[in-house]
C-alpha cells in the first residue's frame, strides 16, 4: 500500500512541475512571435494547465478505466470552481470584466448542456460525442484567435517589452516545452495506475477517487496559476484561467477521451436508487459555475461571500462521496 501511495504523489509532482514548465516554455515561445498577452492567458496558460487532465482522462480511458476519465472531466471544473476560484475569490475579491468572461462562460455552458444532455439520455459517450467536443473546441479557439486580434494593437506593444526584457533563449523555451509534456506524460501514467490500486485497496469506487483526488491533484497547476495571477495583481486573469480550464475539460479532455475510447456514465454509486453522477455530480458542476460566473457577468465583481459560500459546497460535495 505504501509504494502506490509514494507514486501516486510522485506522479502529482511530476504532473505539477511538468505543467509549469510546459507554461513557461509556451508562454516564452508564444511571446516571441508577437501574440498579445490576452490570447496567451485565453489559450496557451489555459491549455497547459488543462494538460494534465487530458493525460489523466486519455490514460484511463485507453486502460479502460472510463469512469476515471468521466470522474476527472468533471470532478476537475467542480473542485476548479468550487475550491481554487472558491480560495482565490475568499482571499480576494474584486471587479473582473464581463466582456472577456462572456465568450468563454458562454461556451462553457453550451458544452456542458450537451454533455448533460448526453448523460440523461443514452448515458454513453460514443465517438461523435467526442467529435463533436472537440469541434467545440476548434471553433473556441477560432472565436478567442478572432475576438484577441481586435485588441493586437494595444496587446502587441507590451507583448513586445514583456519579450525584450526575458532572459530566456529560444532553446531553453522549446526544452521547457518537450520537458513540461514529457513530465505530464510520465506523471499521468503514474497516477491513474496507483490511483486505481489505492481505490481498490480501500474499497473506494474509481469513480469516486477520480471525483476528488485525482480531480484535485489534475488541477493544482489551475491552482498555482490562479495564486500567482493573484499575487501579482491579476484577478481577472486568475478567472479567466479558471473557466478557460473548465470548458478545456468538457470540449479537450472529454474530447480526446471520448473519441480514443468510448465509455458510459458510472453505474457503481446511486443516491435514493438513482445514478449519483445524474442527481449529484452533473448539477454541481452546472450550478457552482453559474453562482461564480453569472454574478460577475451582471456586477463585474466578485464576492468573498461567493468564495466562501463555494468552499462550503465543495467540502459537502467531497464528505458524500465517500458517503455514497
Amino acid at each position: 500500500m505504501l509504494v502506490p501511495v509514494l507514486l501516486f504523489a510522485v506522479g502529482l509532482v511530476f504532473l505539477i512541475k511538468g505543467g509549469d514548465w510546459f507554461v513557461d516554455g509556451a508562454t516564452g515561445i508564444a511571446r516571441r512571435f508577437g501574440l498579445p498577452e490576452l490570447l496567451i492567458g485565453a489559450t496557451v496558460v489555459s491549455i497547459g494547465t488543462t494538460l494534465p487532465e487530458v493525460m489523466v482522462s486519455t490514460t484511463s480511458a485507453l486502460s479502460g478505466h472510463g469512469e476515471i476519465a468521466y470522474g476527472n472531466a468533471i470532478g476537475s471544473v467542480i473542485c476548479n470552481t468550487a475550491l481554487i476560484a472558491a480560495i482565490t475569490v475568499a482571499v480576494r475579491p474584486g471587479k473582473v470584466d464581463p466582456k472577456s468572461l462572456r465568450l468563454p462562460v458562454a461556451f462553457f455552458f453550451t458544452a456542458a448542456a450537451i454533455y448533460a444532455g448526453v448523460a440523461y439520455t443514452t448515458g454513453y459517450f460514443s465517438r461523435v460525442t467526442g467529435l463533436i467536443m472537440l469541434g467545440m473546441f476548434c471553433v473556441y479557439m477560432l472565436a478567442t484567435v478572432a475576438q484577441m486580434r481586435s485588441h493586437s494593437a494595444e496587446a502587441r506593444p507590451a507583448a513586445q517589452d514583456g519579450a525584450g526584457e526575458r532572459e530566456n533563449s529560444m532553446l531553453k523555451d522549446v526544452v521547457l516545452l518537450i520537458a513540461g509534456a514529457a513530465l505530464i506524460a510520465v506523471g499521468a501514467d503514474l497516477l491513474v495506475d496507483n490511483g486505481t490500486l489505492i481505490a481498490k485497496a480501500l474499497g473506494v469506487p474509481e469513480s469516486v477517487i477520480a471525483l476528488t483526488f485525482v480531480a484535485l491533484g489534475t488541477s493544482l497547476p489551475e491552482l498555482v496559476t490562479a495564486i500567482t495571477s493573484l499575487i501579482k495583481g491579476h484577478g481577472a486573469l486568475s478567472l479567466g484561467n479558471v473557466i478557460g480550464a473548465n470548458l478545456f475539460n468538457l470540449v479537450l479532455v472529454s474530447g480526446v477521451s471520448v473519441t480514443l475510447a468510448p465509455f458510459s456514465i458510472p453505474q457503481n454509486s446511486t443516491i435514493a436508487g438513482l445514478n449519483a453522477s445524474l442527481v449529484l455530480d452533473i448539477p454541481v458542476m452546472l450550478a457552482v459555475m453559474a453562482f461564480l460566473t453569472l454574478p460577475a457577468l451582471k456586477r463585474g465583481k466578485l464576492s468573498r461571500f461567493q468564495g466562501a459560500a463555494l468552499l462550503l459546497v465543495y467540502g459537502a460535495f467531497c464528505a458524500i462521496q465517500f458517503t455514497i
